[in-house]
């Protein structure tokens, strides 16, 4: 069981949360026990069931703690199955929590969530969905990284390392726009069935645009658009290119994936073109194969598509990890 702090009323406790550095900074939702319970019952295990461990403190994650931090955040219970899958991806240890947790690189968990949990936890996918506005997305996001606070024990300057950090460590989480694009979904390329429900976890810089305007030859427009794609991922300074052997994220908003598909290319031959063309100046590749390259559909019609360069380091090169999101385990919590 958690430890209980007691405060005389919300206004004060929440005072005690910031004192006591638990919070991100911003105002939280006070985790009251009787809040906590609500969230734990929509896990469906008891609230003593230890998920892992969290870097870089080794801290036991929980379902009561992690639902304590889903509470925090502002989380529905139906956004549950999503927090607990993330959680768990997090934890495996190709994701080298610990090291990125403590990696003076600006890097934090970008989720990304497929199949019909998507609809169901209400995961935003269009216009702005890693911006505000976004209940679901902003929520799960957060309680992430309030678990990595407070489970983790990861704090600025003193086990978060990052030099600066970006606004991404608030929390990043979008969907798939599965049923406007024209490639098959990221989840397929990892193992699991389109009907499947499955997040995607992996720890990333903030979004960079890629701006293109689609020409009237759509073969040579679409594979100008490739080439841009790879040497943004490859560009002088980023990790990809300095270190090699990464994993990195791209980001197709419809305009792009579009034309791409217009010219014959499916999510394979995307990578993989990607993936052979993203080398730094002197020739060498920044990914060992296309596969490595995650490509997603999400984001308003226009001309920018974004790509995600990522850390590259620690012993598994913090790998994606993708785990199945439980959707059978939601319940209806009864009100008091």
């Amino acid at each position: 069981m958690a430890a209980l702090l007691t405060a005389d009323d919300e206004a004060a406790a929440l005072e005690q949360l910031h004192e006591l550095g638990c919070t991100d900074g911003l105002p939280v939702v006070v985790p009251t026990p009787e809040r906590v319970e609500r969230m734990v019952l929509a896990v469906g295990h008891p609230a003593e069931t230890a998920l892992g461990e969290m870097g870089p403190l080794q801290g036991v994650c929980t379902v009561e703690k992690l639902a304590a931090a889903a509470v925090m955040a502002g989380c529905l219970p139906d956004h549950m199955p999503i927090v607990v899958a993330s959680a768990l991806a997090m934890m495996d240890p190709a994701f080298d929590l610990a090291e990125m947790q403590g990696t003076t690189h600006a890097t934090a968990p970008l989720i990304i969530v497929n199949g019909p949990a998507r609809s169901m936890c209400g995961v935003a996918s269009g216009y702005g969905a890693l911006g505000p506005g976004h209940r679901a997305n902003a929520s799960i996001g957060r309680a992430i990284r309030l678990a990595m606070i407070n489970i983790g024990g990861a704090r600025p300057g003193t086990s978060d390392m990052a030099l600066l950090g970006h606004g991404g460590k608030f929390g990043q989480c979008l969907g798939e726009d599965e049923a406007h694009s024209p490639f098959a979904p990221l989840h397929t390329s990892r193992g699991f069935a389109a009907e499947d429900s499955a997040v995607t976890v992996i720890g990333t810089e903030p979004p960079q645009s890629v701006a293109h305007v689609a020409g009237s030859d759509v073969k040579r427009s679409s594979e100008r658009l490739i080439d841009l794609l790879a040497a943004s991922l490859a560009g002088v300074g980023s990790n990809n290119a300095w270190l090699g052997g990464g994993q990195a994220v791209i980001v197709l908003t419809p305009d792009h994936i579009g034309e791409l598909a217009e010219a014959g290319h499916d999510r394979s031959s995307t990578t993989a073109a990607i993936g052979e063309r993203a080398t730094t100046r002197d020739g060498r590749p920044a990914f060992e194969s296309g596969d490595d390259v995650l490509l997603v559909a999400a984001g308003g019609s226009g001309l920018y598509s974004y790509v995600f360069p990522t850390w590259c380091a620690g012993a598994n090169r913090n790998r994606a990890v993708t785990r199945p999101i439980d959707i059978g385990q939601a319940c209806v919590i009864p009100e008091r």
